[in-house]
């Protein structure tokens, strides 16, 4: 498992990926997610997740060490395509992100999803991602420490 750039090797790829019909007002689509780390380059960390050289997921962080709000390293966008959901794929790609976070002397990641039925908020609390009481444009946001744990 591994997380790789962005190349043209792989965009088609990223951009054919699709979730679950009932899970898409839940996550941006991957082209959309792509033009946002065009138009946000100096901090967008877009990474094609890759098994067994297969093209079977997206993630992307935002790094920004001078965020005014003090919260560098944000889990931007996730997402696992249908066709490989419930293989253990997201875990498995944002403890590599946070490996990457560590490695850069990061103690602590944000995130934030849609709440509602079917929304990935049990997949993120199972994680140990605390909701700080903040929502972001309609979404919930929450904190995972990073310090003294490992994925």
């Amino acid at each position: 498992m591994g997380l790789e750039p962005i190349t043209d090797e792989n965009v088609a790829a990223v951009c054919d990926l699709e979730v679950a019909p009932d899970q898409k007002r839940f996550v941006a689509d991957n082209v959309w997610s792509l033009a946002e780390a065009y138009a946000n380059y100096a901090h967008a960390w877009p990474r094609a997740i890759v098994r067994d050289r297969e093209v079977v997921g997206f993630l992307m962080l935002e790094i920004d060490l001078d965020d005014e709000d003090g919260r560098p390293y944000w889990l931007w966008r996730l997402m696992v395509g249908r066709a490989h959901q419930r293989q253990g794929i997201a875990s498995a790609a944002l403890a590599l992100a946070f490996e990457k976070i560590r490695s850069r002397g990061g103690t602590s990641i944000h995130t934030s999803w849609v709440p509602g039925d079917g929304s990935p908020e049990r997949f993120y609390l199972g994680l140990g991602f605390e909701p700080n009481g903040e929502m972001d444009d309609g979404e919930v946001v929450a904190r995972l420490s990073l310090a003294g744990t490992s994925t």
